[in-house]
């Protein structure tokens, strides 16, 4: 099994050394940067699995990194906030997950190795927020009422950052058919990566 290629973007080099020893064999560091702008860079350079970003540093931080990279590799911010107006702002922009830099050590690998394979992931603390917030602002009449009711469903779980084995241990049923059930929610929805989902059932209060 392959390490995931990672580069680590945050202005404070202490903590890249000491994130860089959490992330144990698994993950591979490739490349880290100080600013937005060298994140860039660097990302260009080392075409990496995973984005580790600081939400707060220079040239834009976080927020500008994820825009400027526009869904072409998966960001994860990990940062100190905890403030409503920083997670939404950095999921709105479309960042894959949320973790506060307080996480333990054990349970950031399990994330980030989630993340890296595409799966949403956020701080447990924030999960809840992050779904009540975008009920309350973006609800919708009758979402994704082309979705039989299993779709709903695998799309309820897909939105919480449940993995496919997961899903299907659930639902009683294989990763492939809710590979499948995700595929059919992806055409009907129109929609063209599996993490848009979450955007989706985010913006129409599907929890």
């Amino acid at each position: 099994m392959a390490a995931v290629k990672v580069v680590i973007a945050d202005d404070h080099a202490i903590w890249r050394t000491g994130l860089r020893a959490d992330l144990g064999d698994n993950f591979t560091v490739v490349g880290e940067a100080g600013d937005a702008a060298e994140a860039i860079k660097v990302i260009e350079a080392t075409d990496p699995d995973l984005v580790l970003s600081d939400l707060h540093m220079p040239e834009g931080g976080g927020i500008a990194l994820v825009k400027a990279l526009e869904g072409k590799v998966p960001v994860v911010m990990l940062t100190v906030s905890e403030a409503e107006s920083d997670l939404l702002d950095a999921i709105a922009a479309g960042a894959l997950g949320y973790l506060v830099k307080s996480t333990e050590p054990d349970e950031l690998r399990e994330q980030l190795w989630k993340a890296s394979k595409g799966e949403p992931v956020f701080s447990a603390s924030l999960a809840a927020l992050v779904l009540t917030e975008f009920r309350r602002l973006h609800k919708a009449e009758a979402p994704g009422e082309s979705l039989s009711e299993r779709e709903r469903e695998v799309l309820q779980f897909v939105a919480r950052g449940h993995t496919y084995k997961e899903i299907g241990e659930t639902l009683f049923i294989s990763p492939k058919t809710v590979e499948n059930h995700v595929r059919n929610i992806l055409k009907k929805l129109q929609l063209n990566r599996k993490q848009e989902l979450i955007r989706y059932a985010l913006d129409h209060g599907i929890e």
